[in-house]
């Protein structure tokens, strides 16, 4: 079938909207007509490189929708199903999906360069085929996943929030929760409350946090976070730290959340200002993707002071565990999902919409495929 999409032809270009061709569903495939997409500051760092991966790219990795057909062999969803489409599979039977860590599936070896674990190429562009960003391409119309890719969720849910299930809500609340270990009593600062941020300042105040200090420079972004739980709000990590220490009678945080648009040293060796002794500082910004990052930070601090730096990809999540887990919360009103959404856009409106994000202007901006 032929669909419409956004496609990145090559490094530093702009979004280009095409006519694609969609593979028809084989074994293990799922065709997937895309309702919403969730405009993530990972699909802006694809535009500037994809390290691993390869030009053309259809667009998009956090989106909603429900299945049109599925190929032979397909057994998580059917036809009609209303699903989640999680930018990293999960085959739950490799050793990472054994061990509970679904987050690093050894299915997630392709999400570069978008081919499916089948090894097929969900997209044509002019006979040349062609991959969807983390095997997802949620800025088409039209896409064809993997059923490790593809979370089933209940019909009467929304589909415009369930799609930011797919990257942002789990990756930030993931992000304090688990990868920082927050535990009741805590203090706990996230640097960076946009999309991601705002949701580790609710998986914080979650956690049992006492004290939740949101950091940006962005007034509407700070006035966000405190709408959804952090106590105190800072334009940046200098006051941060000092607020800190001021909170805990001298110590210092001891959960530190790097939810910024883009990770750089300079960041990072600002955050490391705010922990406290056996603090974590959990990584989960991106630099643009290829780009080597060097963190800085305190050797004689991080041995003396039993500081953990932790990485978190997803939040450190099991998709089929918390996204519907997570969805349930926001139904009984626990988890904020709605105001989430700051801006919606059609696909010819997407370079706007990134446009708004990088200005401060969106917690998040969603794309809305649906007529």
């Amino acid at each position: 079938m032929e669909t419409t999409g956004a496609v990145l032809r090559g490094e530093g270009g702009q979004y280009e909207l095409v006519t694609l061709e969609v593979a028809d569903p084989g074994p293990g495939e799922v065709l997937v007509e895309m309702a919403y997409a969730g405009l993530c500051h990972s699909d802006e760092h694809l535009r500037h490189a994809n390290a691993g991966g390869r030009y053309p790219i259809v667009g998009g990795h956090e989106g909603s929708g429900v299945v049109l057909a599925v190929g032979p062999g397909v057994s998580r969803v059917a036809p009609g199903d209303h699903v989640v489409a999680s930018f990293l599979p999960a085959c739950g039977i490799c050793r990472w999906c054994a061990s509970g860590r679904s987050n690093l599936c050894d299915l997630g070896a392709t999400i570069a360069t978008g081919q499916l674990p089948t090894g097929t190429w969900p997209f044509r562009l002019d006979g040349e085929p062609l991959g969807g960003f983390c095997m997802v391409g949620a800025f088409a119309r039209h896409s064809l996943l993997s059923e490790a890719s593809c979370i089933r969720i209940d019909p009467w849910l929304p589909l415009d929030t369930a799609a930011l299930m797919a990257c942002s809500v789990p990756t930030g609340w993931g992000s304090a929760v688990y990868a920082g270990g927050t535990r009741p009593g805590d203090t706990v600062v996230v640097v960076g409350c946009g999309g991601v941020g705002a949701n580790a300042v609710q998986g914080a105040v979650h956690a049992g946090a006492s004290h939740v200090i949101a950091v940006d420079p962005v007034a509407f972004r700070r006035e966000f976070a405190q709408s959804v739980g952090a106590t105190h709000a800072v334009e940046d990590t200098r006051s941060a730290a000092k607020l800190a220490r001021e909170l805990t009678r001298g110590n210092g945080a001891d959960v530190v959340v790097l939810t910024v648009g883009a990770l750089d040293a300079d960041t990072t060796r600002s955050a490391v200002r705010c922990l406290g002794k056996g603090a974590t500082l959990v990584l989960t910004a991106l630099a643009d993707l290829g780009t080597d990052v060097t963190v800085a930070l305190m050797g004689n601090g991080l041995t003396v002071y039993e500081h953990r730096v932790q990485g978190a990809l997803f939040g450190s999540c099991n998709a089929h565990r918390d996204v519907p887990m997570l969805l349930r919360m926001a139904q009984e009103g626990k988890l904020e999902l709605d105001r989430m959404i700051t801006r919606r856009y059609s696909l010819d409106q997407l370079g706007q919409g990134f446009a708004d994000q990088a200005a401060g202007e969106t917690i998040r901006g969603l794309l809305v495929h649906a007529d």
